[in-house]
């Protein structure tokens, strides 16, 4: 097997919320407290199943053997079908790219090390938050909890 080949077995990358792909009831019954105002009776429902805030951007298409994760909380695992998803691949490794730092990379990375995915890296410079010492302090506490935290550059060697 090459040596790329075997770097990616058994593993998946993650691409968070680059596009926010949420589709909430349109009552706001699975949306956290704090954003249940939002789904209010006279105000448009942001990411309401159909709305136009749970459409793809343009230029975004989901291409065959990809698999669209719907999520209506931070995790990427918390009330998706993902795990198991991941199990069935035979995917025991992650990589996570993507945003927000603190929010969805952070739970979904908390939440991937407690399933006991064999190893978990986060890939600093492809993750961001809305300011270098939040998006720092988080790396360090991913870190303290055995997740690797190398550059774009220093995984790929």
């Amino acid at each position: 097997m090459a040596e790329t080949e075997l770097k990616w077995k058994n593993t998946a990358l993650l691409v968070l919320d680059m596009q926010v792909v949420r589709e909430h009831d349109s009552l706001g019954r699975d949306v956290e407290l704090f954003r249940r105002h939002m789904y209010s009776a006279d105000k448009p429902k942001p990411a309401s199943k159909g709305s136009v805030g749970a459409e793809l951007v343009d230029g975004l298409v989901i291409k065959d053997g990809d698999y669209k994760l719907v999520k209506t909380r931070f995790s990427a695992f918390f009330n998706t079908h993902l795990h198991s998803y991941l199990q069935g691949a035979g995917v025991n490794k992650l990589v996570i790219t993507g945003v927000q730092t603190p929010n969805c990379i952070r739970q979904t990375v908390f939440d991937a090390v407690a399933l006991d995915y064999q190893t978990v890296t986060v890939i600093v410079d492809a993750t961001a938050a809305a300011t270098p010492d939040i998006h720092t302090a988080n790396v360090v506490d991913m870190r303290n909890i055995g997740v690797a935290t190398p550059t774009l550059e220093e995984w790929c060697k």
